[in-house]
């Protein structure tokens, strides 16, 4: 039989990151569709926001709510506000090698900030974050990774409303895997898109699963367009993201008659919507971004792989201005949980773009999305680790007692001597 003390579906950020902070004598297994690095994580390029003292730690929360539109949960939002600014320097101890000069960290702004906060590293964050935590992770000797592995459903015990494991796909088989705890960190619903700035592979697989066992959902109809995909009109593969970060460090966006229409550096859903009335008016399919006006030097430097892909998409970001249309880019939207990552039902947990913990309101701030997702999951792993001495007690019990396992046969003992009142088992303790 397959057991495991925790199970995280996803390799993420999210995943990963609480995957690290998990105590060292759990037995953690990850599972991930396709390959490790296959996740919207590694694409991000713009950066992690941070708070940098407690004046802009007021803003931080002040822009977070504006772009949400006020429909945020202000206690998320606060413990974001707690943690971005030693977020940063853990990830810096572990070896994220975030863009500095002389020795201090550079910052840039995006769409919706009213301050220099986000953190990057070059033009690739998301990059070099997965790549970073994915070398710890390997290094994890209680950690199991397994790729091409899809999450068919997730196991529930009916009679305690609580998950116990997944149903899982792997090498043409189907089979459970039973754990103490379930952690699902796979993903929006962008592969479902036509044109999404998402993997393909990221098609909302967690939340159609978790609708099916009546978890309860928030806010899904709230789904983010990206201002500043490029533009490749041949093109059915993945739009390619333009990085908010482009227009924090000067770039126009420019209409047909190539003059500017909107302040760039408003938050998305204000961007995106000016953009569609400017296309709609020209009955264009793009409009421009052109930062040809910044030195070409320091262009290339900035923004080595937007700077790449456009030179083979035919344009030169130092000379001209490119096509750029909004895609579809996340989901605020998703399985609620608490501060914790908790779900409705017991024992499983929820963390990154599939949960839908608030902070984002109707509109997630620029760079606040692997923030969100680096909080959570190590909230939800330090919840996870309170309950690690009764993991083995459970594990000892179902050795001794695998029919315990079944739900009705356990329903029929709760007044036997294996629940007993000096500390015995109980569902209490099964349900942590």
């Amino acid at each position: 039989m397959n057991e495991f003390d925790v199970i995280i579906v996803g390799s993420g950020a999210a995943g990963l990151y609480c995957a690290l902070h998990l105590n060292r004598n759990l037995k953690v297994l990850i599972i991930t569709k396709t390959d490790l690095r296959e996740c919207n994580s590694h694409l991000a390029q713009g950066g992690i926001t941070s708070v940098l003292d407690e004046s802009n730690k007021i803003s931080f929360i002040n822009d977070t709510l504006k772009a949400g539109r006020h429909e945020n949960d202000c206690d998320s939002v606060k413990m974001l506000a707690d943690c971005a600014g030693d977020l940063i320097s853990k990830l810096s101890m572990l070896g994220m090698p975030f863009t500095a000069e002389n020795g201090q960290l550079c910052f840039t702004k995006e769409g919706g900030h009213s301050k220099k906060r986000v953190a990057y590293a070059g033009d690739e964050t998301g990059k070099h974050l997965i790549e970073m935590l994915a070398s710890k992770v390997i290094d994890c000797k209680n950690i199991t990774l397994w790729e091409q592995t899809s999450l068919i459903d997730i196991l529930e015990d009916f009679a305690l409303k609580s998950c116990v494991g997944v149903v899982v796909e792997r090498n043409g088989e189907m089979f459970n895997l039973h754990c103490g705890k379930t952690v699902l960190a796979c993903g929006g619903i962008g592969g479902l898109f036509k044109k999404s700035t998402n993997q393909k592979t990221v098609s909302g697989d967690a939340i159609a699963i978790a609708y099916k066992h009546n978890i309860i959902m928030r806010n899904l109809g709230y789904i983010q367009f990206h201002p500043t995909a490029l533009y490749e009109s041949m093109s059915s593969n993945r739009s390619f993201l333009i990085s908010e970060s482009v227009r924090g460090e000067g770039a126009y966006l420019l209409n047909a008659d190539k003059k500017r229409f909107v302040d760039e550096l408003l938050s998305r859903d204000v961007v995106t919507k000016a953009i569609l009335n400017e296309q709609k008016r020209n009955n264009s399919q793009y409009v421009y971004l052109d930062i040809s006006h910044r030195d070409n030097t320091y262009l290339v430097k900035r923004f080595p792989s937007i700077y790449e892909k456009c030179l083979v998409a035919g344009y030169d970001i130092t000379k001209e201005s490119i096509p750029v249309t909004p895609s579809q880019h996340y989901h605020m939207g998703g399985i609620q949980v608490d501060l914790h990552g908790k779900t409705s039902m017991n024992n499983l947990y929820a963390i990154g773009e599939v949960s839908c913990s608030g902070a984002h309101g109707a509109n997630r701030l620029a760079s606040n999305s692997l923030l969100e997702a680096l909080v959570y999951g190590e909230k939800a792993a330090f919840d996870i680790n309170k309950c690690i001495n009764l993991y083995s007690m459970t594990a000892k019990i179902y050795a001794v007692y695998p029919e315990l396992r079944d739900a009705e046969y356990r329903a029929k003992l709760v007044s036997s001597l294996l629940i007993s009142e000096n500390g015995g088992i109980t569902d209490e303790l099964y349900i942590c």
